[in-house]
């Protein structure tokens, strides 16, 4: 306690450093000393130094020996979690002045999962290059929790997910899943909404495992399937399936685990299991031996993401614009896609840095 009874705390004596604050993060995303300093390209004393002024100012042990090494301790992991984001919102900060001030050419950045990447993004990309093609457009994998992180850490201006919820009136809400953003955090724009589908082989060794005249079920009907064995996705996918298949009464027997859509229609084609997927993902990569079944009860809605207060920079509406036109249900080719963008849009949108 100090002087009048008040509880002094570090940022009474100091600010944090922003300098010291990036190497902390380093060794935590890369696990130790010599690989932040490579990944810095600083010397490894110069990171030992930081990383101990660090402590000093905060008063706080952030890392610890660990055999030969150093691992973080409690509080250095909670520090590199909020370090992280505030670099990465600092990041994102400079791109934008420079871009503003037509310092270089705009970069947008996406974060997207696997089927987005391989339908809607590659036509939304085509999109933007053939109006702007000084935009440096990056694309990174990564599945929804994931995208939603780098997007809070600044790491990406975009990010797309996706989320199950009810189809219908007479569908249980529990079925639904939360959305993405929190209020006054992110923001959400809904794409599409597209269905799920039940696969199994088509030529299976025995009986069918359906009638070949069913052409789509509902949950309860799943459980003609529960002595079968089954494949799931990503996690958000699997608690899906879990969830589907309890409807149905049953706990489903998951033998393989993969979120590689080719990779799971191919353990399918060879009659290891059945599987759930959704549209997005038959339409990147459809394989000729499995058989389709529309799955009622639930869809799947891909959300585009953003972080912060509207309105957004003009090159990130510009990308939510190329994502809305290539997820249209009938998508045109690039060209001719790029074309419904409006002459005030793109006017909008070509500061001097695009």
């Amino acid at each position: 306690m100090g002087l009048g009874g008040q509880k002094k705390t570090v940022y009474s004596q100091t600010m944090l450093d922003v300098t010291r604050l990036r190497v902390l993060v380093a060794v935590a995303r890369h696990g130790s000393v010599t690989a932040a300093a490579h990944a810095l390209n600083y010397a490894q004393p110069s990171v030992s130094h930081h990383l101990a002024r660090l402590e000093a100012e905060t008063g706080t042990k952030l890392v610890q020996r660990a055999g030969r090494g150093i691992r973080l301790t409690d509080a250095g992991r909670l520090l590199a979690e909020r370090g992280a984001e505030v670099i990465g919102r600092l990041d994102a900060a400079e791109n934008e002045l420079a871009v503003y001030s037509g310092m270089r050419a705009g970069r947008l950045r996406l974060a997207a999962f696997p089927s987005a990447l391989g339908t809607i993004v590659p036509a939304a990309a085509a999109m933007l290059r053939e109006r702007h093609p000084s935009v440096d457009l990056r694309l990174t994998e990564a599945e929804p929790p994931e995208a939603v992180r780098m997007l809070r850490a600044g790491y990406v201006d975009v990010a797309l997910v996706f989320r199950h919820e009810p189809e219908g009136d007479a569908v249980d809400e529990a079925d639904a899943e939360p959305p993405a953003a929190q209020p006054g955090d992110m923001r959400e724009q809904v794409l599409l909404s597209e269905a799920v589908h039940l696969i199994m082989p088509s030529a299976p060794r025995g009986e069918p495992l359906l009638a070949p005249a069913v052409t789509e079920i509902w949950p309860a009907d799943l459980a003609r399937l529960s002595g079968q064995r089954w494949i799931a996705g990503c996690d958000r996918c699997r608690e899906h399936l879990l969830r589907q298949c309890a409807m149905a009464g049953f706990t489903p027997k998951v033998s393989f685990t993969t979120d590689d859509f080719v990779a799971v229609q191919a353990l399918v084609m060879a009659g290891l299991g059945v599987a759930t997927l959704p549209a997005m993902a038959l339409q990147a990569a459809r394989n000729p031996g499995v058989r389709t079944v529309r799955l009622r009860g639930s869809r799947r809605s891909v959300v585009a993401v953003r972080y912060g207060e509207p309105p957004d920079p003009p090159a990130t509406a510009l990308l939510l614009d190329v994502l809305r036109v290539a997820a249209a249900p009938s998508v045109p080719s690039p060209a001719a896609a790029a074309s419904l963008v409006t002459a005030a849009e793109l006017a909008e949108a070509a500061t001097p840095a695009v």
